[in-house]
């Protein structure tokens, strides 16, 4: 009679649990809110926008790692033209060099009371490895319009929308357009090396007591065969890891290579970052990634869409699945990278000192303490000294940003009228210059109404960079209609 009772009573809430998955799962919607009245789409002229983007092209504004090869004539000859280009904007905003090379353009709202709003888009590009010149189909900063399409390096990252936001807002000027809100644009001269510019443009902008509704970056895109669904999604990046880099160094005596002790510093700094690296931060399933499913929940078949549903239960099997990929598992934890190695000169000679770098990219709910205390702790048994590379790149995570904000959702709205494409939040991986406003902006958004397959992203830093015509139109068109609604 009892073991009867235990059955049934096991049955029972086996049932229970049952219909409480499938409920939940029946009952799920989409967190993400696109239906709103939105400007028309504007008379694009693309042909000059095209002409445009590849003039600017043509400006060699790279960003080296080591600062004294850069070409600062390239980035004056592009602000100098910026102004020529675009006069009826440069009329009506004030424009401002700050950091050495950044741009503020601020033009007035008439309505003070409202918060202004930033558009960002960086002035630099990554060099062109020589090794890559013989892939190209067309010259790295030739700015050659073929084939339906924009070339060379910044076509992309991000000179298509520095041209976007700027064909925009001459043509909203030339039109008469007097914004409501204040409009912002800012642009960093030097984002893909340390983004000093954007975080000089931040400090000026708060300490005139700046608070803006948001910010809008690069970032994210519309993915045309987004894994997760095997279709177009529009992923609106809410939050980007943050950035830092370990130094960890290994002493000894140094000496000749024919009478090596047990340890050397090599020996002793091999194991050190093996520790490190077999010692990374767990997987863990939510934050921006768990937004994201929530998000495309409504677009995935019954089992996918079950176990989001319920991802109290299957939060461990849905990050398992997610981090069968280094993509994936790269937007669920604070990754691990040994990337560089430095010891002795000389192949017969024992290095008195070795040195490694790790660099990591942090997951929001981590920080740049856990980081050092965890490396700390693996190498706890080792002589080795572990801390921060000194004046390099470092930052905290990002807050990740709101999907409820009247800024994420006029952003989401036209994502989602121009890609005719579920829209969702997402984590960007990288860094961009839109992570020095946090404390200037309520939300900083990351995205870019660009739209490519996965395969395109290598494009993106690699050989044949280049923007379709379709794109550049649909980068103009949103820009305006973005500055129409957000700030009119």
């Amino acid at each position: 009679m009892r073991v009867g009772a235990i059955i049934l009573g096991g049955a029972g809430a086996l049932a229970v649990l049952g219909a409480v998955l499938v409920g939940r799962t029946l009952t799920l919607r989409s967190e993400t809110e696109t239906a709103m009245a939105l400007p028309p789409p504007p008379q694009v002229d693309l042909d000059k926008a095209a002409r445009h983007l590849s003039e600017a092209i043509r400006f060699q504004t790279v960003s080296h790692q080591d600062p004294a090869q850069n070409d600062p004539k390239a980035w004056e000859d592009q602000r100098a033209w910026l102004s020529t280009t675009y006069p009826a904007f440069h009329a009506k905003a004030l424009k401002e060099i700050v950091g050495g090379g950044a741009l503020i353009y601020t033009w007035a709202g008439f309505d003070p009371s409202l918060p202004p709003i930033i558009l960002m888009a960086h002035q630099d590009v990554v060099p062109v490895a020589e090794e890559t010149l013989d892939q190209w189909k067309a010259a790295p900063f030739g700015g050659e319009i073929k084939d339906g399409a924009v070339w060379g390096r910044g076509a992309l990252d991000d000179k298509a929308s520095l041209v976007g936001l700027m064909e925009a807002a001459d043509a909203l000027a030339a039109q008469g357009f007097k914004p409501r809100r204040t409009l912002l644009i800012v642009s960093g001269h030097d984002e893909e090396t340390v983004g000093s510019g954007a975080r000089a443009a931040a400090a000026a902008l708060k300490a005139r007591g700046v608070h803006a509704a948001f910010a809008l970056d690069e970032g994210m895109a519309i993915v045309t065969d987004y894994p997760v669904t095997g279709a177009p999604v529009a992923i609106i990046g809410v939050a980007e890891k943050g950035y830092a880099t370990l130094r960890v160094t290994a002493r000894s005596a140094g000496g000749h290579s024919s009478a090596p002790p047990k340890d050397t510093a090599a020996v002793t700094l091999s194991r050190a970052v093996v520790a490190i690296n077999d010692h990374g931060f767990p997987i863990r399933y939510g934050g921006p990634m768990a937004q994201m499913l929530r998000a495309l929940a409504p677009h995935l078949s019954f089992g996918p869409r079950l176990a989001v549903a319920n991802d109290w239960l299957f939060g461990p099997l849905l990050a398992a699945q997610i981090a069968k990929t280094d993509q994936g598992a790269a937007t669920l934890h604070t990754t691990t990278a040994p990337t560089m190695l430095a010891g002795s000169p000389k192949e017969n000679a024992l290095p008195a000192v070795a040195v490694a770098r790790i660099n990591y990219r942090i997951a929001p709910g981590d920080t740049a303490d856990d980081v050092l205390a965890r490396a700390k702790a693996a190498v706890a048994t080792l002589p080795v000294e572990v801390a921060f590379e000194k004046g390099g790149i470092f930052s905290n995570p990002s807050k990740v940003s709101s999907t409820t904000s009247e800024g994420y959702r006029i952003i989401s709205a036209l994502a989602a009228d121009m890609s005719h494409a579920p829209v969702a939040p997402g984590l960007v991986t990288g860094g961009t210059d839109s992570r020095h406003m946090s404390e200037v902006a309520a939300d900083t958004y990351r995205f870019q109404p660009v739209a490519f397959a996965l395969k395109d992203i290598e494009m993106v830093h690699g050989a044949n960079e280049h923007i379709s015509l379709s794109n550049l139109q649909a980068l103009v068109s949103f820009y305006e209609r973005l500055m129409v609604k957000a700030a009119g």
